[in-house]
């Protein structure tokens, strides 16, 4: 028992202290992703030390567990509804209530029907797929009555990414921030009731051991775009799959060099892959949005096939509340150096793709 006891203790130090170094080495990234499995286990190992028979050692250890509980916890409990985050309800003078579901389909998922009725059921106003190919959008067209705007971008690499609206798109661009295929998309809408706003689509590759070797390309990706979110001066929305999570160093300084909001903070995890593993299941598919848009509705939808699950989101404009600006940190001029850096970094970095993928 005290050597089982023991190698958990070195594994959750390890996991902690991984992310700590800043290299962007997948290595040292992919723990970031885990921290709440991590914190699960640290627990988990605590209680298994309370079986074993006490000695000077064992309560070393058992002190150390609780520190790293302690780390964890400060950050995790930010993304619960135990963090005091003050709602705001929709004025007479807001937009009226948006909404837009998100959702990595999973290029070889098949089974289009069971997200085509998720679009039909929720009528979101907007939607946005990514890994979606020419199969995708062709099963995709039966729902282009209703949505008679939109922007696509389909690739066979697993980046394609299709964008549809109900509101009118005044302006559509597709960025190659950081290699050129890579996209990310920036759609200027119009509401209905005459409302304002952007909408950013974004899916970086991750790091990992079975696709990209560091997080270059990804954290330039996202800093890429977090700078153009700056040039715009309407209500910004960047949605998407990012391969990160928003504790992370590089999601942080997205966060603070974008001044957008993480709708996280006071509210849930959101966590959507794996879909298939709830207890395996991290929040890497991410929303930031400005002072402007409230929030007033962010969850997961059910599993249609993909190895993620959709994210819907529920929103209102209004120009007249400056209440979240009290939210938004800036970053400070050596972090808007760091991110020029990793901007170059990611230009810099050449990505291991094939232009068509074909499904292991």
């Amino acid at each position: 028992m005290w050597n089982t006891y023991l190698i958990l203790v070195v594994l959750m130090l390890t996991l902690t202290l991984l992310p700590k170094i800043q290299n962007s080495h997948w290595i040292f990234r992919v723990p970031e992703f885990g921290k709440i499995q991590i914190t699960y286990f640290i627990f988990i190992t605590f209680i298994f030390g309370l079986f074993i028979d006490s000695s000077k050692i064992l309560w070393y250890s058992q002190g150390l567990l609780v520190i790293l509980f302690i780390h964890h916890g400060i950050t995790l409990i930010k993304y619960t509804p135990i963090y005091p985050v003050k709602k705001y309800p929709r004025q007479s003078k807001s937009s009226q209530k948006i909404h837009f579901i998100s959702a990595n389909v999973y290029q070889f998922n098949t089974e289009y029907s069971r997200f085509i009725k998720i679009i039909e059921r929720d009528n979101p106003e907007i939607f946005l797929t990514m890994e979606s190919n020419g199969d995708w959008e062709k099963a995709l067209r039966i729902l282009e009555k209703n949505y008679p705007y939109q922007h696509k971008v389909t690739l066979e690499n697993t980046y394609g990414m299709h964008f549809y609206s109900k509101f009118e798109i005044k302006e559509a661009k597709t960025h190659y921030f950081v290699a050129d295929d890579i996209p990310s998309i920036e759609i200027h809408l119009t509401t209905k009731d005459g409302f304002s706003f952007v909408f950013f689509g974004v899916h970086p590759p991750p790091p990992s051991p079975t696709e990209e070797e560091t997080s270059k390309e990804r954290d330039g990706d996202l800093l890429s775009t977090a700078k153009r979110v700056t040039e715009i001066h309407k209500p910004v929305i960047v949605v998407g799959d990012f391969n990160n999570v928003a504790w992370s160093k590089s999601s942080i300084l997205f966060r603070k060099t974008s001044h957008l909001i993480d709708p996280r903070i006071g509210r849930d995890f959101v966590s959507t892959f794996h879909a298939k593993y709830r207890l395996l299941r991290f929040p890497i598919d991410l929303m930031f949005h400005s002072e402007d848009i409230f929030i007033e509705k962010l969850t997961t939808l059910e599993n249609f096939g993909s190895d993620h699950l959709p994210v819907y989101c529920e929103f209102f404009i209004d120009h007249h509340n400056d209440e979240q600006e009290k939210r938004i940190e800036t970053a400070t001029s050596e972090e808007k150096n760091e991110a020029e850096e990793m901007i170059q970094e990611g230009k810099e970095e050449n990505g291991d793709r094939d232009a068509v993928v074909t499904e292991d």
